[in-house]
């Protein structure tokens, strides 16, 4: 991965200082979502990474919101599908759900029953790693339908969250840092 790329896409990330409260400081990736030559970058780096490290996937698991703006270009560029993982209430037919802690609150996720089989390979897309509980929750649901989680693919980590931690097991990377 070449620093060039790197760098294009982290200048693209803007800090904000006490949002969504007071003593947070959240890293917001509209920039990065504005300017196509940034974001075409950040879906190269994400493709590199997923080819070198996995020779069969067979679907992208994107996480309601954010997973749904960088999950199907990056499926697309690899071949494959795209399974929305949401908002209690937003999908139709049988789900599955779990509910699970958020930084400032409780939420509940789902997954379509049949969104994928058992033992076919997913991985699950998030714009960013703060306490875990998000891709927690979304690795316990495809785990439910007895699909593998390859990785947990992230373009931000909030190192100082510790959330890999709450990930267990479940391989994880992250594009950018932040201490």
């Amino acid at each position: 991965m070449s620093e060039e790329r790197l760098r294009r896409v982290r200048d693209r990330v803007r800090p904000f200082a006490d949002f969504p409260v007071p003593g947070v400081l959240f890293r917001d990736i509209s920039p990065l979502l504005k300017d196509p030559a940034a974001f075409r970058t950040l879906i190269d780096l994400l493709e590199d990474h997923l080819r070198a490290s996995f020779p069969k996937i067979d679907f992208i698991a994107g996480l309601d919101s954010r997973g749904f703006l960088i999950g199907p270009p990056l499926a697309q560029r690899l071949g494959i599908g795209f399974v929305p993982i949401r908002k209690k209430g937003k999908l139709p037919g049988p789900t599955e759900s779990v509910s699970y802690t958020l930084e400032y609150g409780k939420a509940e996720l789902e997954i379509q029953s049949d969104a994928v089989e058992p033992g076919q390979k997913v991985v699950i897309v998030d714009d960013l790693l703060a306490t875990g509980g998000t891709l927690c929750a979304a690795c316990e649901l495809v785990q439910r339908l007895k699909a593998e989680v390859l990785e947990c693919l992230v373009i931000i980590e909030l190192k100082p969250l510790k959330g890999v931690e709450k990930l267990n097991s479940v391989p994880f990377y992250s594009l950018l840092q932040y201490d």
